[in-house]
């Protein structure tokens, strides 16, 4: 990996088996990767750089200001998301096990007495793992006819920089819990894109015509899923 200056910006250069360069400008901070034919000299890398210097600063000024979760506390009256609906928490303490219960626009977390920050955000998030696993397999599925491929196994698990991944050896996808948080639409997408791995490991031009042949609207829902408020920890895509 090799590394541009243009002012106060630094991008990310890969030299890669591919035709054409592509740009990409990541949220949430901003941060800017282009991928270049492994022929490509450094000096036509910037000249193309600093053409897309508006396009690349104004991409950064909407991730600036796009809002940002707050760090939760897991106290009633407090918003959390699922399915990209917004839900009220409501903390309801009582010596049974603990348990989740979504009804209507409330979240209800059923909790022992004094329980602690820490684990009542273990039994949510174990409740929103539970809720993927019970969606992802139908969606996995459905796509798996449609892309005539097909994935050994999937996992859900926390990650801090990819929404999701595929090992395309062992055919494994591995999906980020907080997709739970977000409309079904996006989950999906993300699942397409991860499937589409299993016919090319790249993100080249093969690819992106697989993802236009497969989710016409691919560019939409990777679109709306970098819209919607970032957890106050960070991902891109």
């Amino acid at each position: 990996m090799q590394q541009l200056e243009l002012g106060n910006i630094t991008i990310d250069v890969e030299l890669k088996d591919i035709k054409n360069i592509h740009l990409s400008v990541y949220p949430p901070n901003g941060a800017v990767k282009i991928a270049a034919p492994s022929r490509m000299d450094m000096d036509t890398i910037r000249v193309f750089a600093l053409n897309k210097l508006k396009w690349i600063k104004k991409q950064q000024a909407t991730f600036k200001g796009q809002e940002r979760e707050t760090p939760r506390e897991y106290l009633s009256k407090e918003s959390h998301y699922f399915k990209g609906k917004r839900y009220l928490l409501e903390v309801i303490e009582h010596s049974h096990p603990p348990k989740v219960v979504l009804k209507h626009s409330t979240l209800k977390l059923y909790v022992k007495p004094d329980t602690p920050l820490e684990k009542r955000k273990e039994i949510l998030e174990e409740w929103y793992r539970t809720q993927l696993k019970e969606i992802v397999p139908k969606l996995i599925k459905k796509w798996e006819r449609k892309i005539d491929v097909q994935a050994n196994e999937f996992g859900i698990r926390k990650m801090r920089t990819k929404w999701g991944t595929c090992n395309t050896e062992a055919k494994r996808i591995w999906l980020n819990l907080e997709l739970a948080k977000k409309p079904v639409e996006c989950l999906e997408f993300i699942i397409v894109h991860e499937l589409v791995h299993l016919l090319e490991r790249s993100h080249n031009e093969v690819f992106v015509n697989y993802m236009n042949q497969f989710m016409p609207k691919w560019r939409f829902y990777r679109e709306e899923l970098n819209k919607l408020p970032f957890s106050h920890l960070e991902w891109k895509y």
